[in-house]
């Protein structure tokens, strides 16, 4: 083995997550507004430790691929987002509670990845007027509940289509 290789297998045994550690570092130090040696060496042992010790709940490395697929998407939900935001807000505002058609829908998923599922419930969760309830686990289908509903075709469509497709697309396993 060279020593170049162990150098960097030292490395990556402490330092799991180089990154991480910089920006808890650098996050400790602005918190506390100093650079004193003691700061230093208490930031640096919390920015060693703290990935160290959350390694084991990250099972797996996700693989992401097709960045255009991630603009598409993040585009799609912002989009969504703001027009959702205007939508709730004149709901709430200006219409009798007594006209809502609350309900909850299903929508089938063919998304599998669970790193693909998590980015889709923060998708979901942060549009107002939807919540995500669960994974109904004998169907595989998302149970949604929307605000006010009035075609639930369009939102499986739309969950299907512009989220759904392109997390696919970003989260696919290569074949090994």
């Amino acid at each position: 083995m060279t020593h170049r290789l162990m150098t960097r297998r030292l490395i990556t045994r402490w330092l799991p997550s180089p990154l991480l550690s910089l920006a808890l570092l650098l996050l400790w130090l602005m918190l506390n507004q100093t650079l004193e040696p003691a700061h230093l060496l208490l930031g640096s042992a919390l920015a060693i430790a703290a990935p160290l010790l959350t390694a084991p709940l990250q099972p797996f490395k996700a693989h992401i691929g097709k960045p255009a697929a991630i603009l598409r998407l993040f585009s799609w939900a912002l989009l969504e987002i703001i027009r959702s935001c205007f939508n709730v807000s004149r709901i709430i505002l200006f219409r009798k509670a007594d006209n809502l058609n609350s309900q909850f829908i299903k929508v089938p998923l063919d998304l599998s990845d669970p790193t693909g599922l998590a980015v889709l419930s923060c998708l979901i969760n942060c549009t107002p007027g939807t919540v995500w309830v669960e994974i109904l686990q004998d169907t595989h289908e998302l149970s949604l509940h929307v605000f006010d509903l009035h075609d639930e075709n369009w939102w499986i469509d739309t969950i299907k289509q512009r989220y759904e497709s392109p997390l696919m697309a970003i989260f696919a396993r290569e074949a090994s």
